[in-house]
């Protein structure tokens, strides 16, 4: 029987090729198997020309417990890219037995890989089609067809497309808990931490508290290394140093603040004349031969600019107040 680009025939068990799948555990097959038993299989396996199950894995199982030699089976032309593949394989598991959140996150790394191949191609094909001037008409389509993805960062298409959510950072936590167990560089006890963060999570735990135990373990393993401490030593020289620095800027720039708003603030009349109740007098204080010896021009400049400041601010005060008050300097 045929059925657009579709063949059913039978099929030994032993032909078709189930390959690295990403459902580790069937499930239990009672129901199924019993099923199976009383009225056969209702709905055929799917493979590919060349034997790759693509549908049908918990029921090539069930079949295979029964001890069945053969089993009808639909071939399906039309699906030779792996990112076909694996997206079919994805529409069998979220019909039937849900995928674990393990299994989900290799699905998932799969998945990112052969969508970031597949866009790599179309561009690849865009750009030849660029350099070639190309019509409309011959639009050079890539190996694969466009699958059903959401636009948007590879990752987060991946997740969308095994999850049916944007869980993308919860499956990259999984995989580099997965990572983590699996560097032979990393302590043993470490990558204990992780394989058992791992086996928490297949039992339904929840992943980033996991992740963020493994995380941590890694970082004290990390600072516990030779020359961990040296490090840490030039680091914490170095932010010590960068404090200080700041501190300094802070303490010139607080400075250069208040000087600023000094020279901009009017000091009281009270405080005017405290100054120059402690200047009168001063001069009887000094011996004039002697200041004509020793100063020097730079503090004779000073004091003659001061003098004249005086007098000009002190003329202003008397035009100021009229007539009334002390005479003109």
């Amino acid at each position: 029987m045929s059925d657009r680009g579709r063949i059913e025939l039978e099929r030994s068990l032993g032909s078709i090729v189930v390959g690295e799948r990403h459902r580790r555990d069937p499930g239990d097959l009672t129901t199924l198997v019993d099923s199976m038993k009383r009225v056969g299989l209702l709905q055929p396996v799917t493979i590919t020309p060349d034997g790759y199950l693509i549908c049908g894995y918990r029921r090539l199982e069930a079949a295979k417990q029964l001890g069945w030699s053969t089993l009808r089976v639909w071939v399906r032309s039309g699906i030779s890219d792996d990112l076909t593949k694996l997206l079919a394989e994805r529409d069998e598991n979220l019909t039937h037995k849900p995928l674990s959140a393990i299994e989900s996150a290799h699905l998932f790394e799969e998945m990112k890989a052969l969508l970031q191949e597949d866009a790599d191609r179309r561009m690849k094909a865009n750009q030849f089609k660029a350099e070639n001037h190309e019509t409309a008409g011959h639009p050079g389509r890539p190996e694969s067809g466009q699958p059903e993805s959401p636009t948007g960062r590879t990752s987060r298409q991946a997740a969308l497309l095994v999850t049916q959510k944007a869980s993308h950072n919860r499956l990259e936590q999984i995989l580099a808990i997965e990572r983590v167990a699996a560097d032979r560089d990393l302590p043993k006890d470490v990558r204990q931490v992780a394989d058992d963060e791992i086996a928490a999570i297949r039992n339904g735990g929840a992943v980033d508290p996991s992740y963020q135990r493994v995380m941590a373990a890694k970082r004290v393993a990390e600072m516990m290394k030779p020359g961990a401490q040296a490090a840490l030593d030039d680091a914490a020289d170095e932010a010590l140093k960068q404090a200080q620095e700041d501190r300094r800027r802070r303490v010139k720039e607080n400075r250069a603040r208040r000087e600023a708003e000094a020279a901009n603030t009017k000091r009281s009349t009270r405080s005017f004349n405290l100054r120059w109740a402690e200047l009168d007098g001063w001069s009887s204080k000094y011996a004039p031969e002697q200041i004509a010896r020793e100063i020097k021009p730079d503090d004779w400049t000073l004091f003659i600019r001061v003098v004249d400041e005086t007098r000009a601010f002190a003329d202003a005060v008397h035009r100021l107040r009229g007539p009334v008050g002390t005479p003109e300097l």
